[in-house]
């Protein structure tokens, strides 16, 4: 992995950016729908910790992996865990632009590099959230899950973006991915798309492994994607 202090000589032709951990702040809130979720189900409710891991992944994943749910129990959970979403609107009232993002969004959109949201959220909440803080305009493209999740891995999401990108004539030759999960390596590297990773969002040092850059502040997230 590249020290995060090296200079990186590319320029950029897109940036793609995950949204939960990366652009906002979106923990408390979906912490909070998870444990009213699993009250509902008449289950534990996890410690604060243990649903934290459910932050980034794709939701069925995290059901199936974290609570260790039948494929039956896993989509009936995820219902749950939309509707008590829907209601509460946890992703809109428990939920923050972290701080600089806004800044470093405006400086890319100035230079004229097309940007792109390629989350595991699915995509109308996606929408929903980008449209709550004005952040829709910087984005050329937005793609998260879809609604059924047929579409919700990180290699799947990603290679929608870039798909949608193709048609809307942006060059990709030289692109790359903004996360803080491992899934954001993971996917974004079976399309030949490098990550730098951001350590305020929600993963843990070792998931930074086949990352190119970790940076531990806006300013220098804005050095290696501006120069």
């Amino acid at each position: 992995m590249t020290d995060s202090t090296a200079t990186l000589t590319r320029t950029w032709t897109c940036v793609l950016f995950d949204l939960d951990g990366t652009l906002t702040d979106s923990a408390p809130g979906i912490t909070a729908s998870l444990a009213e979720t699993f009250t509902r189900l008449g289950r534990p409710v996890p410690d604060e910790a243990h649903l934290l891991n459910y932050v980034g992944p794709p939701l069925l994943d995290s059901f199936r992996t974290f609570a260790g749910m039948t494929p039956e129990e896993v989509l009936h959970a995820a219902d749950v865990y939309r509707s008590v979403a829907s209601e509460t609107s946890s992703d809109l009232n428990l939920n923050a632009v972290f701080p600089g993002l806004r800044g470093v969004l405006s400086r890319l959109r100035d230079a004229g590099i097309p940007l792109a949201i390629a989350t595991s959220k699915p995509e109308t909440r996606a929408r929903r959230i980008l449209d709550h803080f004005n952040l829709t305009d910087y984005f050329t493209v937005i793609t998260g899950a879809s609604d059924d999740e047929v579409r919700s891995s990180k290699a799947d999401v990603v290679g929608e973006a870039l798909r949608r990108l193709t048609q809307q004539g942006v060059d990709l030759e030289q692109t790359v991915m903004v996360g803080d999960r491992s899934h954001d390596v993971i996917g974004a590297g079976e399309h030949g798309v490098p990550t730098i990773l951001v350590e305020w969002g929600y993963g843990s040092p070792a998931e930074a492994n086949g990352a190119m850059a970790i940076v531990h502040s806006v300013d220098q997230l804005s050095a290696l994607l501006l120069g």
